[in-house]
């Protein structure tokens, strides 16, 4: 159960045509890049801007809802078990469809709602459509995630935070502070060091792209 305070946030906060995407289309269509397609159903997780030709799906993420990892979010201090199951399901529907996306060769860019804010707009804008482009001028080429008998072979977790090149990748637009680099270095290390760990001492550790 939640409060009355608690269901009118919610019936308030839209989902579609947010202050943030309607910014983003239309620095998109300043940039010469219309076409897209909006909520497009035939891409998993309906992203926000779709270019089905180039095949990048683009996530605008309000940061309070989808738990921003670049800023400092608290947990709401009444109800708390409801809010942290909230925030749970998000992040992991987010993560299920950035995945199910990459698997089927698509770019994924996430543009968090604190990257366009004045400062950090025009920064913003041009590294989204840096990214779009690059994505057209190699759409013939690109190269989908390789296939085994049973079907995709899933992007792991650590090429994901790596923010890896190419088609089938998944890229967060916007700059961490230090102490967040930090962080995930730490992560991707401890993953490195149980996955030798896992497959004996003399196995080879995989190189990835950062």
């Amino acid at each position: 159960m939640v409060s009355e305070a608690t269901r009118h946030v919610m019936q308030a906060n839209k989902s579609k045509n947010t202050k943030p995407e309607l910014k983003v289309r239309a620095a998109l269509r300043a940039e010469g890049l219309p076409g897209y397609r909006l909520h497009w159903k035939a891409a998993p997780g309906k992203p926000d801007i779709c270019y089905p030709g180039r095949k990048v799906a683009i996530f605008v993420n309000g940061c309070f809802w989808h738990r921003c990892p670049y800023c400092a979010l608290s947990t709401p201090k009444s109800n708390v078990e409801f809010w942290t199951a909230k925030f749970a399901r998000n992040r992991a529907r987010d993560e299920r469809d950035r995945e199910l996306l990459a698997r089927d060769g698509w770019k994924v860019i996430t543009v968090w709602e604190c990257r366009l804010k004045k400062n950090r707009f025009d920064a913003t804008v041009a590294r989204v459509a840096d990214e779009v482009r690059r994505a057209g001028s190699s759409a013939n080429k690109a190269e989908v995630a390789p296939h085994g008998d049973k079907g995709p072979v899933p992007l792991s977790p650590v090429a994901t935070l790596a923010w890896p090149d190419g088609p089938g990748c998944v890229i967060e637009v916007g700059t961490a502070p230090a102490w967040r680099h930090r962080q995930r270095a730490k992560k991707l290390r401890s993953r490195h060091n149980k996955r030798i760990t896992s497959h004996g001492a003399g196995a080879r550790p995989r190189h990835r792209r950062r």
